[in-house]
């Protein structure tokens, strides 16, 4: 199997070579795949992700009547390559961090415990359909809902949120790696093993 770091390379190629109009079209029908799947049905706090270069765009959660009776948080990075969640706010409040990506502002708001989070909704680089992520490499995902590996109560649900290109056959898993509950494509909700048959059927 190649490195991850090839995997990476492959994965991003494979996104950027999607166009613009593209991404577009299928960001929504994403978006609409995780407005009607049960875990958002049921959520009241979900946490997403500010959308940099060719990612999906999750923006269209934050519509009403969609986003109605919920609260939503984003990512901010801390030292040590750590992760806190933040209620997102106004977006016009938000910072780029030393990565480029838009995030609250140290202070904006209470940080929430990610264990309170109902919907965590993961971006990622490549995936596999036994749950397995493939990131960015700073493991900050896998830091911060280490303790969902470590058997906790399944809460949040962790939803991967790629374009169906960005699907890999198989992926090895790191002790590390936290699995992904779902994933969602333009294509439809992706079942991952156990997890994802409790959790988002």
């Amino acid at each position: 199997m190649p490195s991850r770091s090839g995997l990476r390379e492959r994965c991003r190629a494979a996104r950027a070579a999607l166009t613009a109009s593209t991404r577009a079209e299928a960001s929504g029908a994403i978006v609409r795949h995780i407005a009607q799947s049960a875990p958002y049905r049921a959520a009241r706090r979900v946490a997403i992700y500010w959308p940099i270069a060719e990612e999906v765009d999750l923006r269209g959660l934050l519509a009403v009547p969609v986003a109605a009776g919920r609260e939503f948080y984003l990512p901010r990075m801390l030292p040590a390559r750590a992760m806190e969640f933040l209620p997102l706010g106004d977006p016009a409040e938000l910072r780029p961090n030393d990565w480029g990506i838009p995030e609250p502002a140290p202070g904006h708001g209470t940080a929430l415990d990610p264990q309170a989070l109902d919907l965590v909704c993961v971006p990622l680089l490549g995936f596999d359909r036994a749950g397995n992520r493939l990131g960015q490499g700073g493991g900050f995902y896998d830091r911060a809902f280490e303790f969902v590996r470590e058997g906790h109560p399944a809460t949040p649900v962790l939803i991967g949120v790629a374009f169906a290109c960005q699907e890999l056959p198989a992926l090895d898993a790191a002790a590390w790696d936290v699995r992904l509950a779902a994933v969602a494509t333009e294509q439809g909700l992706i079942a991952c093993g156990d997890a994802q048959r409790r959790n988002a059927r």
